[in-house]
């Protein structure tokens, strides 16, 4: 028997929404707090806490993709990884501007 397409177009479209709203998560909690700023180990907790199932490896990833984008900086200290809002992000997270791979925010916020 051979696979079902229309499955793994499913899956990999529930896959690519879940990123999206990762990155989302993360740029959102990075606007509110304080200097733009928060570690890893908290926003893992954020984003499972707003109803995104993330392993550290996603949201390692999703950092990556962020920073690449210009819309955060990180930081690896080794035993921690910082990561901080540029205004790019910050305007993505509130929703002023989009940019693509990052879903964009509900009207409520």
């Amino acid at each position: 028997m051979s696979p079902d397409p229309t499955h793994e177009r499913k899956v990999s479209m529930a896959e690519n929404l879940m990123t999206e709203h990762r990155r989302l998560a993360v740029l959102k909690h990075l606007e509110r707090c304080s200097q733009y700023t928060s570690n890893a180990s908290i926003l893992i907790d954020v984003v499972r806490g707003v109803g995104v199932p993330s392993s550290e490896d996603q949201l390692r990833s999703a950092l990556a993709w962020l920073d690449e984008q210009d819309l955060i900086e990180i930081t690896d200290h080794g035993h921690v990884v910082i990561a901080v809002a540029t205004s790019r992000g910050c305007e993505v997270a509130r929703g002023d501007v989009t940019h693509p791979g990052v879903k964009r925010p509900s009207a409520r916020g």
